[in-house]
This record gives C-alpha cells, sequence and structure tokens, in this order.
C-alpha cells in the first residue's frame, strides 16, 4: 500500500519503491506486525483509506461514476471505519480524509463546467459514501459484537444494572423475574451510577463512626453508611411510607413515584437512612449521611428523602428496577446523596465514602442510583424478614435493552473507564517519542538473554522528522513565493506537493498532536500510526530535493550517492536490532552492551 499511495499520488516508481522498503525495515512496524498488536491493523486501515480515496480522486478525473470510481469511494469509507473501529484513534486518520474530500468538493462546487444537478450527484455520493456508509458498517460491528457476545463474563461489572441484566447469566440470573415497579415496602439494592472508582452499592452496618477522627474532627457516632464493591446482605434497604409504619408491600401494591418522600429502612439494622449537619469523615466539605442511632441526645433524626428520577419521562413516572436513573434529595438540607469514591480508614473496612453533597452541580452520576435487585416484601417481623433478603425472589418480569441503548453505553464505557493511573515502568511522553528516547520490553526468554523489544530505526526515525521539517519549510517558502506571484512549481507539480503534504504530513500531525492533550498512560507503540504517514512524506521530500532542488546533472549524482548510503545505513542498523525485533537468538553480555550505544553516547555526553 505504500508503494501505491505513493504511486498515485503521482512519483516515481524509485519513490514508490523507497517507500515501501522503509515500511518493511522499520524494526517497530515488524514487532508490532509479528506479536498481532492493534497498531498493525491500525496502520493497515489507515493506509488502505488513504489509497483508496486517492483511486478515487484519481478515476474522477477520467472515469466519473464508472463501477471503479464507486467501489473506490465505498472502500475509502469502509476502510475508514474499519480504523474507528480498530482503535478509537483511527478517527483521526478518518477525519484527514474528510477533510481532504471536503477540498475537493469545495473546489468541484466551482467548476463550471459541471451541471448543478451533476455537482449535486457528486456531493450526495460522497456524503453517502463517507458519512452514512462509514457509520453503518461500525453499527453493523457492534451489531454482531453484542449479537455473539451476549452472555455475562468477568468485567461486566463496568456496566450499568441494564446492560448487565441484557446478558445472559450473571445479573440476568440473580435480577429474573423482579418485580418491575418498586413500591412502598418494596426491599431494593441501590447501586451508583458512576461506578468509579469501582461499581458499589449502598451499604450499612452495626459499626458506628468513630467520636473523634484522626484529625481531631468530630463525628455524630451513628451507624455507619458506606458504598461497598460486593454483593453481600447488608446491600438490602426497605423502602418506606413516612406516614405508615409497616415494611410490607400492600396488595395491591402501591408504586413509589418520582417527587413523593420516602424513608430507606436498612434491611438488617432496621435504621433509617439520615443524614445532618455534620462533616463527612473524609469530605468535610459534605454532611455525613448515616444510619440514625437515637442516643436521646439533642440530634434529633432528620431521615425524609425526595425522590428524584433523573431520566423520567414525566413528573408521574413510576420507580423502575434497573430502568430509573434516581437521585435521593434530602428533605430538611437539600443534601443529594453522593458517592464521594473516598476509601475510608481501617474503622470503615476501606469501604467508599457516602456524602450528603450539598450543593447541587447538575447531573453526575456520583449522585444517581438504579435499584438492582428487587423483591416486594412479605414479612412484619424483623427474623422472619431477613431470612426473606436471604432468599432469592421469584417472581415474573421481562426487560429488554435496546440495541442502541446497549451501543450508546458500550461506546462511552470504552471513552471514559481507565483501568489505571498509576504510572507505568515503560510509559513515556510525545516528546520521547520523535527522539526514540523510550522502549518497551514485550518478551524476555525465562532461560536465555533472548529478547523482544519495541525498538525504532534511528536513522528512520531521524530521518524521517527532518523530513518533516525540510518539508514544511519548502512548503512555506514555496506559499509565500506564489503570494508574491513566482511560481517555482508548476501549477500540477505544486498540486502534486500539496496534496502529498496534507495526506503525508497531515497524516503524522493528525495522528501526533492529539496525544498532548490526552491524560492517559502513553506508550511509544501508540507513535506508530503517525510515523508510518511521516516514511511515506520521507521518499517525497528526497525525490522533490533531486528532481527541483539540485540543478546540475553532477549535483543531482551526488545527492543520488548521498541517498543510497543513507538507505545502506538504515538497513545496517535494522539488521543490527534483528535480534531484539525477533527474539530468535540469545545475546552475549558484550552485545547486550553494544546495543545499548544510547546509553554510551549519553555517558560520553555528559562527561564532556
Amino acid at each position: 500500500m505504500a508503494y501505491q499511495i505513493m504511486w498515485e499520488l503521482g512519483f516515481s516508481h524509485c519513490a514508490a519503491v523507497g517507500a515501501a522498503l522503509l515500511i518493511l525495515i522499520e524494526n517497530s512496524l515488524i514487532t508490532q506486525s509479528r506479536l498481532m498488536l492493534l497498531e498493525s491493523v491500525l496502520i493497515f486501515f489507515n493506509l488502505l483509506a488513504v489509497l483508496s480515496y486517492l483511486k478515487f480522486s484519481n478515476s474522477q478525473k477520467h472515469r466519473p461514476f464508472s463501477p471503479s470510481w464507486w467501489f473506490w469511494l465505498m472502500l475509502t469509507g469502509v476502510a475508514c471505519s474499519c480504523a474507528v473501529g480498530t482503535k478509537y484513534v483511527g478517527v483521526f486518520t478518518y477525519l484527514l480524509v474528510l477533510g481532504v474530500a471536503a477540498a475537493h468538493a469545495w473546489h468541484l462546487i466551482g467548476d463550471q463546467t459541471l451541471s448543478n444537478v451533476h455537482v449535486l450527484c457528486h456531493l450526495l455520493a460522497r456524503a453517502v459514501a463517507l458519512l452514512v456508509i462509514p457509520v453503518l458498517v461500525y453499527l453493523l460491528f457492534f451489531y454482531v459484537h453484542l449479537l455473539l457476545l451476549c452472555r455475562s463474563g468477568p468485567h461486566d461489572q463496568i456496566m450499568s444494572s441494564a446492560f448487565q441484566a441484557s446478558l445472559e447469566g450473571g445479573l440476568a440470573r440473580i435480577t429474573q423475574g423482579q418485580p418491575l415497579e418498586v413500591a412502598y415496602g418494596s426491599q431494593v439494592t441501590l447501586k451508583n451510577v458512576f461506578g468509579q472508582p469501582v461499581p458499589c452499592w449502598l451499604h450499612s452496618h452495626q459499626s458506628t463512626y468513630p467520636m473523634i477522627y484522626e484529625n481531631g474532627r468530630g463525628s455524630s457516632h451513628q451507624q455507619q453508611v458506606t458504598c461497598y464493591p460486593f454483593k453481600d446482605v447488608n446491600n438490602w434497604w426497605i423502602v418506606k411510607d413516612p406516614g405508615r409504619h409497616q415494611l410490607v408491600v400492600n396488595n395491591p401494591p402501591r408504586p413509589v413515584r418520582h417527587g413523593d418522600i420516602v424513608q430507606l429502612v436498612h434491611g438488617m439494622t432496621t435504621r433509617l437512612l439520615n443524614t445532618h449537619d455534620v462533616a463527612a469523615p473524609l469530605s468535610p466539605h459534605s454532611q455525613e449521611v448515616s444510619c440514625y442511632i437515637d442516643y436521646n441526645v439533642s440530634m434529633p433524626a432528620q431521615n425524609l428523602w425526595r425522590l428524584d428520577i433523573v431520566n423520567r419521562e414525566s413528573d408521574t413516572d413510576v420507580w423502575k428496577t434497573i430502568l430509573s436513573e434516581v437521585r435521593f434529595v434530602h428533605v430538611n438540607t437539600s443534601a443529594i446523596l453522593k458517592l464521594s469514591g473516598a476509601p475510608l480508614p481501617d474503622w470503615g473496612f476501606r469501604q467508599l465514602e457516602v456524602v450528603g453533597e450539598k450543593l447541587s452541580r447538575g447531573y453526575h452520576g456520583s449522585t444517581v442510583w438504579n435499584v438492582e435487585e428487587h423483591r416486594y416484601g412479605r414479612s412484619q417481623e424483623q427474623k422472619e424478614r431477613e431470612l426473606e433478603l436471604r432468599s432469592p425472589a421469584q417472581m415474573d418480569a421481562s426487560r429488554n435493552l435496546s440495541f442502541m441503548a446497549r451501543f450508546s453505553e458500550l461506546q462511552w464505557r470504552m471513552l471514559t473507564v481507565r483501568s489505571d493511573d498509576s504510572e507505568h515502568k515503560y510509559s513515556s511522553t510525545p516528546l520521547d517519542w520523535v527522539t526514540l528516547d523510550t522502549s518497551i520490553a514485550y518478551w524476555l526468554h525465562p532461560r536465555t538473554s533472548a529478547q523482544i523489544h519495541l525498538l525504532g530505526n534511528i536513522v528512520i526515525w531521524a530521518s524521517a522528522s527532518l523530513a518533516t521539517l525540510v518539508y514544511a519549510l519548502l512548503f512555506v517558502w514555496y506559499l509565500l513565493r506564489r503570494r508574491r506571484r513566482v511560481c517555482d512549481l508548476p501549477e500540477d507539480c505544486w498540486l502534486r506537493w500539496a496534496l502529498a503534504g496534507a495526506l503525508c504530513a497531515g497524516g503524522w500531525a493528525v495522528n501526533y498532536v492529539p496525544f498532548f492533550l490526552m491524560e492517559k498512560t502513553l506508550f511509544l507503540y501508540h507513535y506508530l500510526p503517525a510515523l508510518a504517514f511521516q516514511i511515506l512524506l520521507l521518499p517525497v521530500v528526497l525525490e522533490h530535493v533531486s528532481g527541483r532542488l539540485c540543478r546540475s546533472q553532477l549535483q543531482r549524482s551526488f545527492f543520488g550517492a548521498l541517498v543510497v548510503a543513507w538507505f545502506a545505513s538504515a538497513c545496517h542498523v535494522s539488521n543490527t536490532l534483528r535480534p531484539l525485533t525477533y527474539g530468535d537468538r540469545s545475546l552475549s553480555p558484550s552485545e547486550l552492551k553494544a546495543l545499548r550505544w544510547k546509553d554510551s553516547w549519553d555517558i560520553l555526553i555528559r562527561k564532556y
């Protein structure tokens, strides 16, 4: 594809072969592809998208709306969708192709030789192939994905309760047959929608807050309320009508609606969820949440909560199991029940802190809860109720989540869930990538010194960076000269030069610069899609210097000899790094030391 891209851009056979060979001998690309890692697949679809668009663009000049014209246009859209489907960063190349296509479409609109109908057909064809087709193909990927992967797995807890309940096994097995509508007397478990730092459920136990915290502040010494990341009998709560004493569901059940005032009774201790004007243990600007114990002191119970259904369709909506996302607003203080996410000390068993957020800052998942497990309470006596809480529910109800709802949630989770914020041994910054100041040890043989490292060919990396700089300087120079009506390049040569820069230099920029804005752990392999475009730019610059800047035959011969020597050195470095690229033989200590040329170079610089 590297060869074909150069050829479609209008460069010589020699430049196209050079681009292909540079791709072939680049050690980092070899390592990444041999280990079947995603960057290889991503680079494949990135280059396929660019190649397909170039073939379509060249067909436009000769045979618009021909079968080959349609084929390459459609393939461009499909390849862009595959790039995004491989890794989200594929969207950068997709946007690059869309930008180039938009520029060409703008030029097409100004073509006076085409009728209005003809122009409209061109624009519609591009819109369908480059906007509609990629979206449909991307949706198809996940339709098949969700159709085949329909069972619960070990990591589905990061998904919402509704998503988990739509899978076979797991939560679906637990929640099957639960009542849909929450009623007064219902026994429920409440899961925090945010699910960060881990999925957890509203929880309480017999232990109380310490009288005095480590920092000297006092507490209410009430029963602790936390968020617990495991299923437990102490996660069960009973929804109580404040005007009645009974803790069972009437017949017929009386459903709880948006705006209703409720009390939440902890199932195992029968104490009511409470908050008051006492600072939370780890979040002093928020209120402490507890289960109220009457110590016969001047601290009355404040245990009334107003139910706020966040995703309601009307103000009379009924609170529903799994489907409803709700907030609990404290009647006395207007504080909202919130998961702060801070782990409590040993006295809180390292469970997560729950607080009353005094200032509402709009919708946030940490203040939103949903009922995951639900049954209608039938026992008024505490001992019978405890047995009831420990037994599974046996009622029939069904709920299905639509494909689009599951698709949207899955995309959001992939974008927002971060597994670990800690620094990794081989993590690096975008600036380290350009200078090749980092590597990754992929594999070490347990008994010999054979090993595989992600290492770049320093000759190719340095030359590609230099070529990018030279191209930028030449482009600005030619642009300024053209502004002064001095055309150093013929029009067709200038358009070819600009298009090559837009795709190759632009491809490098859009796949590299965004990483400076990302707050995630980064590695050297993130640079490889940008490097692939940068390598394509190298023969473009070399051919331009040879054909346009070298005036005499002698200069061209001398420059050609330099290029041959440079390419030979790139091959030599690639072969030298071969043992670390393929990991196919053991290395002696002296061989390993020789390969650490950069360490020796750094020592030499520091010495002198």
